[in-house]
């Protein structure tokens, strides 16, 4: 057999596994809540994992390596930023979430969350918020699409239309199969296959160069500086631009569904360790591979033509062609993990929030998660046209969604669980101008404008919040007593007082 043959049979391989989780949960998959939230059954080390793995798509294969490649450990503080602002999340917002969305009404998506915890009745909220879910989605499913694409025509020669379409073929295929449940139990595997593949590509690139000793030298010949963090030339605003990814964690809804999605809210401290773990792992592996790529590419007649395929061509060269072959699944795996979680979201947007908060209908049994697969599709498609033709690279893509997400939801998800006084117009405030100044400013370059857009966003977006939530009436008493309900529960599960008590949320 041919090199390719071997590497297909261990792409056709996955493919199969990842299907056949789908089908096994479409037998646990009965009505709307288990089709998009799982019935709440997630373990902490299936929530850990599928929040990872959904977290950091073809970026942590592709993305990052290819731009530590180009730059050196300089581009690192994106992932610093971000495994900080993951601890964050997991620590501050994932209990209070579990606690807080099942006290509002058994709240299964965040934009109904929205809705319950400030009790607006007209609905608004709800629906502004699945809009801003299916628009940022739509780009964010199209990044994964695109590099699915691009892997396919580095690793095969095919072209990059057939690549897109086999990869997002199989991953909506599984989703609209099993739902919440193949999004997340897939995500375990691939989260598994994405760490073993990122700390075994550097330890063979380094056996390959002779030693670490040798693989230093060989680094520092082609570049002297890009083993240091604060090389190329790093400035405030690019540092600034860079750690601020970790503002966008609070607000990205394929990834606080997960906490949703808990069995219980104990168990987010187990799921904290395992996944902040795993993502530490995940992105110094990322790190050493790009760090390894550049040694060995400039040693060997082969240099790299596109710095984002770095992985996979380090994997081609250093494995027997099956076991390249399981590491080239492991950048699917990547991203369709990404891609498979935001389907179910922006699905559940589709219909839990935008089609029943506009039209006020109910659906029983079964109806739900049949209108949900076709949602499914209906976006699928949406994303798979506007991946045709891809103008931007795969870190230009999912920086504007990560901003747009963490800019609009952000702010108002840490005031829904931390501050009483937020009312219906307040959050809806916030949303919008977080939504608007993350788009806008990513539109504009030079001088100020050059700083991500997730910081002015997520601030402004804050400050709109808060300010109108203090001038216009204040929430009502049933919305009140919904959030110290709430605040109550969490203090239990901390085995502790209540937060009410400790200052944690106070009136203004």
């Amino acid at each position: 057999m041919s090199d390719p043959t071997w590497q297909l049979i261990a792409i056709v391989l996955y493919f199969a596994a990842m299907v056949g989780i789908g089908v096994w949960s479409f037998t646990r998959t009965g009505d709307k809540g288990d089709y998009m939230l799982g019935g709440r059954g997630l373990g902490p080390l299936a929530s850990a994992l599928s929040a990872g793995a959904s977290d950091m798509s073809g970026w942590l294969l592709m993305g990052l390596p290819g731009a530590l490649y180009l730059s050196g450990l300089v581009e690192l503080w994106i992932a610093i930023g971000l495994t900080a602002g993951a601890w964050l999340n997991w620590k501050f917002v994932a209990p209070r979430l579990r606690t807080h969305t099942e006290v509002a009404d058994d709240a299964i998506t965040v934009p109904s969350f929205f809705s319950k915890r400030t009790h607006d009745h007209a609905g608004m909220l709800r629906i502004t918020a699945g809009i801003i879910i299916l628009v940022f989605f739509t780009f964010y499913v199209s990044s994964g699409m695109v590099a699915g694409g691009r892997f396919f025509q580095a690793s095969f020669d095919t072209s990059y239309t057939t690549g897109m379409l086999i990869v997002a073929g199989v991953v909506v295929l599984y989703t609209l199969i099993g739902g919440f449940l193949a999004a997340s139990y897939t995500d375990v595997v691939q989260g598994l296959m994405m760490v073993t593949a990122l700390v075994l590509v550097p330890i063979m690139g380094v056996v390959h160069l002779g030693g670490l000793g040798e693989t230093v030298d060989a680094i520092r010949a082609v570049d002297a500086g890009a083993l240091s963090l604060f090389g190329g030339g790093l400035t405030a605003m690019a540092f600034v631009s860079a750690i601020a990814w970790g503002l966008g964690y609070p607000g990205q809804p394929h990834i606080i569904t997960r906490f949703m999605a808990l069995q219980s809210p104990r168990q987010a401290r187990s799921a904290r360790r395992i996944g902040i773990g795993w993502m530490a792992l995940a992105c110094l592996g990322a790190a050493a591979t790009a760090l390894v790529g550049i040694g060995v590419f400039q040693r060997e007649s082969d240099r790299l033509t596109d710095p984002e395929t770095v992985f996979i061509d380090l994997g081609v060269l250093l494995f027997h062609p099956f076991i390249a072959g399981l590491m080239l699944a492991a950048i699917l795996a990547a991203i369709m993990s990404t891609i498979s979680s935001q389907l179910i979201v922006s699905s559940s947007a589709l219909v839990e929030d935008i089609y029943l908060g506009a039209t006020g209908k109910e659906l029983r049994g079964n109806a739900g998660a049949h209108l949900g697969r076709a949602a499914v599709l209906v976006i699928a498609l949406v994303a798979g046209v506007l991946s045709i033709d891809p103008s931007d690279t795969i870190l230009d893509l999912v920086a504007f969604a990560w901003a747009g997400f963490g800019a609009s939801f952000g702010p108002i998800v840490i005031l829904s669980l931390y501050w009483r006084r937020l009312t219906t117009w307040g959050a809806l405030a916030g949303m919008v101008t977080g939504a608007v100044v993350s788009f806008g400013w990513g539109q504009l370059e030079g001088g100020v404008f050059d700083l991500y857009e997730i910081v002015p966003g997520f601030f402004l977006s804050l400050a709109a919040a808060v300010v109108v939530s203090l001038v216009t009436p204040g929430p009502e008493r049933a919305a009140v007593d919904q959030f110290d309900e709430a605040l109550r529960r969490a203090g239990a599960d901390e085995g502790s007082a209540p937060a009410a008590s400790r200052g944690a949320s106070v009136d203004a």
